[in-house]
């Protein structure tokens, strides 16, 4: 017999509007994700750029509004001179980071083109770790100052006349981490930050600031890190940034979808610094949160430590090339609730990455066809119909305890309103791996409104993935829910992921 699961919802009741930016990515001088990935010059799939039209098309399906560049661990020995100008006078550097040889065909400008195709804006991240203070503001210079300076006329020089305004940049990357170049203190970063900060804000007083946050929860530094970093930061920057990905090297599907709630714990520590700051500066403003690095990642983490040993210093390896299953759709669709449940502090993220590395859509080696990944599809649904007001419901549901969380939720859920389109989604997982969920919704808060069909994302197999040959994963429209007298009655079936649609009725 299924279980039950009990939801009220009210119009009412209300979390936050979504800022369309919680549907970022993000793309790194990594791997295949620039050259193979968005750029192949030469292939037929690519258009008079090199840009590939088969990426870019699935790129603006996902509607993905914002996408952080260039990196990731690559910005901390980026030397943004080497990426703009003529592209055959540019140099061929060591790229240190993931010990790979950088050509430099695809910089600045470049990018910033790509973006435009795909309906985009760009988050720029600047080099804290090898460089500093100087050469973040000479970028901002150069990307966004109209004309008239030295940089600002080196880009005009370059054949790039408007400016690209770009109004979010990120002060470094995971500066915590001994893995990074220029690996920093918190009271090192602090400062730095702060000054960095401070000055960028004169060039350009418009734009928006992310300070480098935890590389992840289990550093060692966290959450003190954040705190006395924000303790410099709090007057100059807007955001904190937050890392994290999960994995399931113990293969224990139930352990694994209840990652989320640690995803949920992370979140609620990071506001509850934030806040503490706040209090501590006597401040106004409130810090919100850019979780700018998300999503699963191990299953290529083997392969790419043999790479580095066995032939380093290539161009475009194809490392951290995680082929996702089935049950790995399912966690991402998970933290996509958890980050909507947080809309009202979580203003931008930043699904790691998009193309090839880590990422919802590949390409074949040796310039094959793009395809989808099992995880493109809760990301789209997300994206697509995840955009509005996040209304906060009711929800009572049965639990379960697994080998390292207690009380796990068997149904997770949020539901999105979009009050000007007259559109309403409920977004459910059923994590439990065993039993069905029998969901009964008390909507008559939401009255006028008709369902218009219930998407789901299920597989017998957990480990199925997908691939160029086909999709194994792919959503589906079900007849299985019912909605009378403002009563919704779904079936969520063990291991599903469930997208509930209603539209206003017309008047």
């Amino acid at each position: 017999m299924a279980k039950q699961a009990k939801m009220i919802l009210d119009s009412a009741y209300r979390v936050a509007s979504v800022d369309k930016r919680i549907f970022g990515s993000f793309i790194e001088h990594l791997g295949r994700a620039v050259y193979d990935g968005i750029y192949q010059p030469g292939n037929p799939l690519s258009d008079e750029d090199g840009f590939r039209r088969d990426v870019m098309e699935l790129v603006r399906e996902l509607q993905v509004p914002i996408v952080r560049y260039p990196g990731g661990n690559f910005v901390s020995s980026f030397e943004w001179e080497d990426s703009v100008g003529p592209v055959e006078r540019r140099p061929r550097r060591l790229e240190l980071a993931w010990q790979a040889l950088e050509t430099n065909e695809i910089g600045i400008n470049e990018f910033a083109r790509w973006a435009r195709k795909v309906n985009a804006d760009v988050m720029m991240g600047v080099n804290l770790g090898t460089r500093g203070m100087t050469d973040a503001c000479n970028l901002l210079e150069y990307c966004n100052f109209a004309g008239g300076t030295k940089y600002s006329d080196l880009r005009i020089s370059h054949g790039v006349k408007e400016p690209h305004r770009i109004k979010v940049w990120c002060l470094g990357n995971e500066m915590d981490g001994a893995w990074q170049q220029g690996h920093k203190t918190m009271h090192e970063y602090g400062r730095t930050a702060e000054e960095t900060a401070k000055l960028m804000k004169l060039i350009d007083p418009d734009i928006e600031l992310v300070s480098c946050g935890s590389s992840h929860r289990d550093m060692p530094t966290f959450p003190e890190w954040e705190r006395v970093t924000l303790e410099h930061t709090y007057d100059y920057v807007d955001y904190v940034s937050m890392h994290e990905y999960y994995d399931n090297e113990a293969d224990d599907v139930a352990d694994f979808l209840a990652k989320s709630d640690d995803m949920d714990d992370f979140i609620r520590s990071m506001i509850a610094v934030c806040d503490y700051v706040k209090a501590l500066k006597r401040g106004r403003k409130t810090i919100n949160l850019s979780f700018d690095e998300w999503n699963v990642w191990f299953h290529s983490k083997a392969k790419e430590r043999e790479i580095r040993e066995n032939s380093p210093w290539g161009i475009a390896m194809p490392v951290l090339e995680d082929i996702y299953t089935f049950e790995d759709a399912l966690l991402v669709g998970l933290m996509l609730i958890t980050l909507l449940k947080h809309a009202d502090r979580v203003k931008m993220a930043c699904l790691a990455q998009l193309v090839n590395v880590i990422a919802p859509i590949m390409t074949e080696q040796g310039g094959g066809p793009a395809w989808r990944q099992t995880i493109f599809y809760p990301f789209l649904h997300a994206s697509r119909y995840g955009r509005g007001v996040v209304l906060q419901p009711l929800i009572q549901t049965t639990v379960h305890d697994t080998k390292c969380h207690e009380n796990v939720t068997d149904m997770e859920s949020v539901a999105v309103w979009n009050e000007e389109k007259g559109e309403l989604t409920i977004f459910a997982v059923n994590r439990n791996p065993e039993e069905d969920i029998v969901l009964t919704a008390d909507m008559r808060g939401m009255e006028g409104y008709r369902l218009l069909e219930h998407i789901v994302l299920e597989h017998e197999d957990r480990k199925m993935c997908n691939s160029v040959k086909g999709e194994a994963v792919a959503p589906r429209t079900v007849k299985q829910s019912e909605y009378k007298g403002d009563i919704l009655t779904a079936m969520l079936h063990a291991l599903s992921w469930n997208v509930l649609r209603f539209e206003k009725k017309n008047p």
